[in-house]
């Protein structure tokens, strides 16, 4: 097992190798459009609407990253993957990003070549049962059934969870979340378990979302974010960037609604100036146009708009900031300097 599981991280690392060589900026500007690996599907981060359109919070970076580079937030091919099939997507070149509850881990960073370029989500790992079942704490499941997405951090993490309290479970492998729903609701599992953010999205899409909850335990940290092949860091700044101009905005209060009154002219504040092109060479640093943080946030809005429009506490997935709040407010978000 240990031998099959170290030649597959072999085989991921040495596909990253050769699709870094090639130059991912230049390529998504040649292609004309990003190719940006999302979930299978989870309602309020990525899952088309009735119309087949992508929507959710992870689909606002992917179109940001386009705007940044290609203009259009619409320039962008949605890649739907699985735990098991993301990172070979990345590492071959079939996407140029991911942008999916993708937890930031030693191993994925090191190991499998790719780099974590931000944490878009401060996440950590819950159960969600049925209160008909009469459980109000994670330690109450000993022999429990648990539905587990393969492929993931969240295995790990529960067999930890489980041996640090002396208490046995039974797995019920699945490959997507979309699954793990079907299997849950059936009564194949006692327990759903995976990041929190992602229990609250399934849960808003049951037809009875009061007759399920919440167990209050986190028992990990999932610090969530977009990644890229390692060696290619021209590709890297772009999408790091990306998200940090998404970030700062918030906290210098431009937004989709004053953003074009704050860019027809420099203002008095310079860091906004150079965010916006105004002021500044950042774009052309990163072979970019003038304005392609301008274009990132006219794509979707800052970090908060793209927060409370599709998973905020107004929405049905109905996310606090929490930890995600921008630092000025007592959370992590936090944007290196723009200069």
């Amino acid at each position: 097992m240990k031998k099959s599981v170290f030649l597959g991280a072999l085989t991921v690392a040495g596909l990253a190798a050769g699709a870094a060589a090639a130059g991912t900026l230049d390529d998504v500007k040649a292609r004309g459009k990003l190719n940006c690996g999302v979930t299978t599907g989870l309602v309020g981060f990525a899952a088309p609407d009735a119309n087949g359109e992508w929507e959710g919070f992870d689909v606002g970076l992917c179109r940001a990253v386009a705007a940044a580079v290609l203009g259009d937030p619409k320039a962008v091919e949605f890649v739907p993957t699985t735990g098991k099939t993301r990172f070979t997507a990345l590492a071959s070149g079939e996407v140029d990003m991911l942008a999916r509850n993708t937890t930031w881990t030693f191993s994925r960073d090191v190991d499998l070549k790719f780099d974590f370029v931000g944490v878009n989500y401060y996440d950590g790992q819950g159960f969600m049962v049925p209160k008909s079942l009469g459980v109000s704490s994670a330690k109450e499941l000993d022999g429990a059934t648990v539905c587990i997405q393969t492929g993931t951090t969240t295995e790990l993490n529960l067999a930890d969870f489980f041996r640090k309290n002396n208490i046995s479970y039974e797995p019920v492998p699945i490959e997507t979340n979309a699954e793990g729903q079907t299997q849950y609701l059936a009564g194949a599992c006692d327990t759903y378990t995976t990041d929190a953010s992602g229990l609250a999205a399934t849960r808003a899409s049951f037809e009875n979302p009061a007759d399920h909850v919440v167990l209050p335990e986190i028992v990990s940290k999932e610090p969530l974010g977009p990644l890229v092949r390692h060696g290619d860091s021209e590709w890297g700044d772009v999408v790091r960037w990306t998200l940090n101009a998404l970030v700062a905005a918030e906290e210098m209060g431009i937004t989709s609604a004053n953003i074009g009154e704050l860019s027809a002219a420099a203002g008095n504040n310079p860091e906004v100036n150079r965010i916006l092109g105004t002021e500044g060479n950042l774009g052309e640093m990163l072979g970019l146009s003038a304005d392609w943080a301008k274009n990132a946030i006219m794509a979707g809005g800052n970090f908060g708009e793209l927060f409370e429009k599709n998973i905020g506490e107004n929405t049905p997935i109905g996310l606090s900031r929490g930890l995600n709040a921008q630092w000025t407010d007592g959370g992590l978000m936090y944007s290196p300097p723009f200069r």
